[in-house]
């Protein structure tokens, strides 16, 4: 299945897209890869729908990947007498650690890392910033607070801090038990980790995935800001995660960190994906709005490697009309006379590895004698992640022998991946080549194309040949 565009679609699977055959149709629409959302599938569901998308995968012949998205931290407040308070801005609202039933002059806060953690001065935003209060004095046990704007609170209504950093790692017993979950699957691509706040979260991660996951870390709170190179340094892929992290900080302010973090991204050869409310009236509308297409296409013109769909997908009404239609706007971006020029505004000097130089010749050399494609062998999926990062106008075929591979690079820009065994020989790895190019619709005979490769074959990491190739007159040998 060929795709006429080179950034990638992660669709959420949720009540409205959770059947085999509808995954197939979102699938056959546009999505690339999907995304298990670990805030409400139980361990029964996402082993079912790891099931029905590998099966969908071996129907349509193309490596899909999945992303389980761990729940991380959620902060809320405890329960009302009433169900709910009204309040006054200006009023004193105090947050503590008696258990009884709140009313209008406070609640139980049942997190007592909170309570140590946020000092006088602080904002606290609860229920995505409904409710703004501002801590005026702390003891440990509870944190008396001025209301600042709004009026309403009501049960266990989530509760932010923008301006406090919790002593408390990223992952929670749930997570824990999440992770242990999708590891033991063996059939998981990505976990997505919820609300780092610091490059320390990503260590105990490390530790109980051993490289069996790629680690996309979702940024969506100020701190994580503060520490943004070394927490890229760690991951293997940012996920910009606009809808808390619109929350925690100026909603003005999200814009241009969707672009410094798109582009950070980019510099380190990091995937992107730029997250929440793409389309959010499609969740009930057949078509969006014009402002949320402008939202998709400035994501695409970004250079963003890949662009999400939460509820859409999830539990609106047109699933499949939110793929086709985000696909369809991608792709006339794509087709823009500006993309190019935009997309190469941004490209970054190569670092001074052999792979990165190989990368860049091959892209440079493919442009210039107007090739039809690049083709990269990979194992460990490096290789592919240097040609995706220089962004080039020629169509990337990644080749690898191992399954896993390639369904993690789809999540990377321009990768069309493809499983094939591992050449035995020079000729026998143009020979493929020029096979697979042909066979996946990206040439004809006579067609020339640019490979590159580790000598000796097979060597991770060993990217240091470069070979342009005609296409036989068969289709199926180099020349």
């Amino acid at each position: 299945m060929k795709r006429n565009r080179r950034v990638k679609i992660l669709a959420t699977l949720g009540p409205a897209s959770a059947e085999e055959e509808m995954i197939q149709k979102l699938h056959e629409a546009g999505a690339d890869l999907f995304r298990i959302n670990m805030s409400h599938a139980s361990h029964d569901l996402m082993r079912t729908l790891i099931s029905r998308i590998r099966s969908v995968e071996a129907r349509c012949g193309r490596p899909i990947g999945i992303l389980a998205d761990l729940q991380g931290p959620k902060l809320r407040v405890g329960k009302f007498k009433d169900g709910k308070a009204d309040l006054v801005a200006g009023q004193t609202f105090t947050l503590d650690s008696n258990e009884e039933l709140g009313d209008s002059k406070r609640v139980f806060l049942p997190h007592p890392e909170i309570l140590q953690a946020v000092k006088p001065g602080h904002r606290l935003l609860i229920d995505d910033g409904k409710l703004h209060l501002r801590a005026e004095q702390t003891d440990g046990k509870k944190i008396v607070c001025t209301v600042i704007a709004g009026t309403k609170i009501s049960d266990r209504k989530g509760v932010s801090l923008p301006d406090t950093l919790l002593p408390v790692g990223a992952l929670t017993e749930k997570d824990r038990a999440d992770l242990d979950a999708v590891l033991s699957t063996g059939s998981v691509d990505w976990v997505a980790l919820s609300f780092i706040q610091r490059p320390e979260d990503l260590a105990e991660v490390r530790k109980v995935a051993r490289g069996r996951v790629g680690l996309m870390s979702k940024i969506e709170k100020p701190q994580a800001i503060e520490r943004i190179d070394e927490i890229i340094e760690l991951s293997d892929a940012l996920m910009v995660a606009r809808g808390d992290l619109g929350v925690e900080m100026p909603l003005e302010a999200v814009p241009g960190l969707q672009k410094q973090l798109t582009r950070a991204c980019r510099r380190a050869g990091k995937p992107v994906v730029v997250a929440t409310q793409m389309l959010e009236s499609m969740i009930s509308s057949p078509v969006p709005t014009r402002a949320e297409v402008s939202d998709v296409a400035t994501a695409v013109f970004e250079g963003a490697d890949a662009i999400m769909l939460s509820a859409e997908s999830a539990s609106g009404e047109y699933p499949v009309e939110a793929v086709s239609t985000m696909a369809s706007i991608a792709s006339k971006v794509e087709r823009d006379p500006h993309y190019p020029g935009i997309i190469n505004a941004q490209r970054t000097p190569p670092e001074a590895t052999g792979a990165d130089a190989i990368s860049l010749a091959a892209r440079q050399i493919a442009e210039t004698l107007n090739l039809s494609a690049i083709i990269c062998y990979t194992s460990s999926g490096t290789t592919g992640l240097r040609a995706a990062r220089e962004r080039p106008e020629v169509p990337v075929l990644a080749l690898s022998p191992i399954i896993e591979t390639a369904r993690r690079l789809s999540v990377v820009w321009g990768l069309h991946c493809v499983v094939t065994g591992d050449a035995t020989d020079l000729d026998d790895m143009v020979n493929r080549a020029c096979r697979v190019t042909v066979s996946e619709g990206f040439g004809k005979p006579g067609d020339r194309i640019i490979i590159s490769a580790g000598v000796p074959l097979g060597t991770p990491g060993a990217t240091n040949m470069l070979r342009i190739a005609y296409i036989g007159s068969d289709g199926a040998s180099g020349v």
